[in-house]
């Protein structure tokens, strides 16, 4: 593709708007589109925090792409001069049970070359006696790792982009006939209409709606509760200074980002909650939600324990049926890019992902075949329960 050329992005999340910025560096003409803004509440990449961590299991290649967007994160964090990540360090708990996805991650972080530890039951409980390690056997601590801010990164890449010539409009698209007709340009919520060279739609939970027959629910949008809790006063033992991210792989896979910027002590549970619609779902975190939320935190966390609930968010997952993302051309038109599926785990991959698509696009590569549509119409495609988050 030439130089030059137009492209449009629709979405500014972590997959638009990392793809708008460096579509940008290759010199491409690019206008970034969306609804409601970088980071807003109704989008998967809004919200205070996401966690950045490379511990992902065997044989997929989210863990090299983690490394690759660990280090564009830095240095955009530079060039900026803006706070993104937070270095808490990431601690996977291995309970006495099935360890296996936790070994088998090993082997993928030494050849992505993720700095971590493996620490045995003693070691943890010497570093951090403010959790009750009751059935942890061992864990792998990332020290690298930690968590980004969500809201204000998406807000930081739009105003990157701005500054390096990019345009943006706060603009929906239309849902009409895209998967025929997009030949013609997009429909705009204003009844203006834009044509571009090549098209990126990069539009999480809406992906589905607006291409029914090409993707319809192979992104499949869900309910998820997040839950801040209030610190005891005066202890310090859950803020960001002195615990790190925290995932623990038991019957339900239940993670956390310690208290920061006084927002609270945040958990999670990573078990796929009901259909949401993304655009009127009332964003009510539900009270069986805060039950498990709360009965885990009285195990794990003794005294955290009746801790009062500060805030609660509604986000969602945008799932694909087996958790990879999808990066594809749409089937009928090679101008045009479908990307989603981030499932929950997307946004740390934004900058490594944009900086890949935009190569893609740019130079009319075909993606990794884990990526792509065609994975569907195979009748082998497994199911997987890998604690994407």
């Amino acid at each position: 593709m030439k130089s030059d050329s137009h492209v449009a992005v629709i979405g500014a999340g972590a997959f638009g708007g990392w793809t708008a910025l460096y579509l940008r560096r290759c010199g491409a003409r690019v206008t970034l589109l969306d609804a409601w803004g970088p980071g807003n509440s109704r989008s998967s990449s809004g919200g205070e925090t996401r966690i950045i961590r490379g511990t992902y299991g065997p044989s997929q290649p989210y863990t090299k792409m983690a490394a690759r967007a660990l280090r564009l994160w830095k240095e955009h964090e530079t060039r900026w001069q803006k706070r993104l990540l937070h270095r808490t360090g990431v601690l996977w708990m291995a309970t006495s049970g099935d360890d296996q996805f936790e070994r088998s991650s090993l082997p993928m972080l030494r050849e992505a070359g993720i700095a971590y530890e493996e620490l045995s039951g003693r070691e943890l409980q010497k570093r951090w006696p403010q959790i009750n390690l009751e059935d942890v056997r061992w864990a792998i601590y990332e020290p690298e790792g930690g968590f980004l801010s969500a809201q204000v990164a998406c807000q930081a890449v739009a105003e990157g982009f701005l500054a390096e010539g990019g345009e943006y409009k706060q603009v929906a698209v239309l849902p009409h006939n895209l998967e025929s007709n997009i030949r013609n340009g997009l429909s705009l919520s204003d009844g203006s209409k834009l044509i571009a060279d090549q098209y990126v739609f990069a539009c999480g939970p809406w992906l589905g709606e607006l291409f029914p027959e090409t993707i319809g629910h192979r992104i499949r949008p869900t309910k998820q509760d997040v839950f801040f809790l209030g610190t005891p006063a005066g202890d310090d033992r859950f803020s960001e200074t002195r615990l790190p991210v925290w995932a623990d792989h038991r019957d339900r896979f239940i993670y956390g980002i310690p208290a920061a910027a006084g927002r609270g002590f945040k958990v999670a549970d990573d078990t796929r909650g009901a259909e949401f619609d993304p655009t009127s779902g009332e964003r009510v975190a539900s009270e069986e939600g805060l039950r498990i939320v709360r009965d885990y935190v009285a195990f794990r966390f003794p005294a955290m324990k009746n801790a009062p609930v500060l805030e609660t968010r509604v986000c969602q997952y945008e799932n694909s049926p087996d958790n990879h993302l999808i990066i594809d051309r749409h089937p009928a038109a090679d101008n045009v890019w479908l990307v989603g599926g981030g499932s929950g785990h997307g946004f740390k991959h934004g900058p490594a992902l944009g900086e890949m698509l935009a190569g893609l696009v740019m130079e009319q590569k075909n993606p990794d075949p884990i990526f792509q549509l065609a994975r569907f119409r195979r009748a082998d495609v497994p199911g997987t329960d890998s604690g994407f988050l």
